[in-house]
């Protein structure tokens, strides 16, 4: 027969749309003609699956006109996923090898001219789109990717190293044998049966700073955004680089999801599995890399730490379009990235910690070393960071310097398990009353879950007025006090709840709070 077709799938956002790749042999003048609105990368495929057969010691019927459909026509197509399907449908097109027993199966990989498979990005999205629609088949993919794909529950796929791997288990029942496979290459991916115990950096290294260190435990357990204001060297990188490890641990459904955006931006790693990401991106990053886009849309680095912890030191350092690009996402948890041609949705749901000098100079307020900024200065560097902006980051505190004697004499503080235990508590508390950590409350739901008794309600009208907060500000500072009274095992929100959450809402030196 001079028609096949062969299943694969194609990666927009973390959707996996179903492409099917037809190939017909015709009589003709010889040519290898490929549509389906194909990126460049996908057009090269051409010259790779031609090498790649040849060297294989495949039939590649040079004396054919070889059409290549893509459909959807309308569905765009990137990358080298396509290699091996366009590759098994020719040698199904010319009867090398059973068309019909490619049913029931999905191929992705990028071939190499000698007919090894490389891995592709995004399998274990693509796995997991096709878990969550309910789709029923069996995965074909490069070992390393069928690695990453495995971790889905249920998937059933497959790993070869190289093409003719493929090949044998499809070949005709009464047909001659190609060349032997290099090495036994084909075998079924199970998920590994245990998952390694997740190793962070212990928050005892940090020596003092047991304000930091509390504010940093209430952000864990209500999944709040946190500011970090104080001089150079006080130790905001190291408690920032510490926080992940304060998380509860990641449930399978968070891991896949994290895991899948991690691997449509091709950065997943198999070692990494079941531990929550921690993003840095240097203060140069454009509003690009940070909420992702360009064509096909990337996950930019807030997707990266979706479930995890994004991580922006020298705040103020980066571009104003950048931070602005945050407001919308630290609502959602979702970034919607829009093109002329192409739409796509990413999660991010991360945590934002952020980390600033209070000054230019970086010592205002320092005992250490005497600031040299003007208070004109002063203003015109914390005025980068917008008032909207700050209005939705919940905890902004103060990191004082550490003296030599306290950095020397001071004992190793609470490691970080026993903390995380207390995190995990509040956590579960916030999940049984209302299904979602403090942070997500919204509208009516603060007035039910947060409510203040009367003298705490008193207390908070007053400070809302005192310090000028808008109705956003109010609502941050009720949901704090929710966890704060979580940690105490309090039902109601009460009158020192109220109080430490307020301590958390203080302007910055020199900068009227919103």
């Amino acid at each position: 027969m001079s028609l096949s077709l062969v299943q694969s799938r194609a990666l927009l956002g973390l959707d996996a749309a179903s492409v099917t790749v037809e190939v017909h042999l015709a009589n003709g003048l010889p040519s290898f003609t490929l549509v389906g609105l194909a990126d460049v990368e996908v057009k090269e495929a051409r010259e790779r699956v031609r090498s790649a057969l040849q060297n294989a010691g495949l039939e590649f019927p040079n004396n054919k006109r070889i059409t290549v459909n893509l459909a959807p026509a309308d569905l765009p197509k990137d990358s080298g996923r396509f290699d091996l399907p366009m590759a098994l449908g020719i040698l199904a097109a010319s009867g090398q090898i059973d068309g019909a027993r490619l049913a029931g199966h999905e191929f992705a990989g990028e071939l190499s001219l000698s007919g090894q498979l490389r891995p592709v990005r995004g399998a274990l999205a693509m796995a997991l789109a096709l878990h969550t629609q309910g789709v029923a088949t069996r995965l074909v993919l490069p070992t390393e990717s069928a690695q990453e794909a495995a971790l889905v529950p249920g998937a059933e796929v497959y790993g070869a190293r190289h093409l003719l791997d493929v090949v044998s288990r499809f070949l005709p029942p009464a047909d001659g044998v190609p060349p032997e496979p290099p090495g036994d290459g084909w075998a079924r991916v199970l998920p590994r049966p245990g998952a390694t115990p997740v190793a962070y950096a212990d928050l005892a290294e940090v020596k003092g700073h047991i304000g930091a260190k509390r504010a940093l435990e209430i952000a864990a357990a209500g999944q709040h955004s946190l500011l970090m204001v104080g001089p150079p060297g006080s130790g905001k990188s190291m408690l920032a680089q510490r926080f992940a490890g304060l998380l509860p641990a990641m449930t399978v459904d968070e891991a896949l999801e994290s895991a899948a955006v991690a691997s449509l931006g091709g950065r997943f790693a198999i070692e990494r599995w079941m531990r929550r990401p921690t993003s840095s991106p240097h203060h140069t990053a454009s509003a690009v890399a940070l909420v992702g886009g360009g064509s096909p849309p990337r996950p930019g680095e807030i997707s990266l730490a979706h479930h995890g912890v994004l991580f922006l030191d020298e705040f103020p350092e980066f571009a104003r379009a950048a931070l602005e690009a945050l407001r919308e996402p630290l609502e959602t948890g979702t970034i919607t990235i829009v093109r002329a041609a192409r739409r796509a949705e990413f999660p991010a749901r991360f945590q934002l910690i952020a980390a600033m000098n209070p000054c230019p100079c970086g010592y205002l307020g320092s005992t250490l070393k005497a600031c040299r900024c003007t208070p004109d200065q002063v203003l015109r560097y914390q005025g980068k960071l917008s008032g909207p902006l700050l209005d939705r980051i919940d905890l902004h505190i103060e990191v004082p310097s550490v003296t030599a004697q306290q950095l020397l004499e001071s004992p190793a503080g609470e490691s970080t398990d026993g903390i995380r235990t207390r995190v995990a508590e509040a956590r579960t508390r916030a999940m049984t009353r209302q299904g979602k950590p403090n942070h997500a409350l919204q509208g009516g739901e603060i007035d039910q879950h947060a409510a203040l008794d009367g003298p705490a309600l008193k207390f908070m009208q007053s400070a809302a007025v005192k310090l000028g907060w808008s109705a956003r500000s109010t609502h941050r500072a009720l949901k704090v006090a929710r966890t704060i009274a979580d940690m105490a095992g309090a039902n109601d929100v009460q009158v020192p709840h109220v109080a430490e959450a307020v301590q958390y809402r203080r302007a910055l030196r020199g900068m009227a709070d919103n």
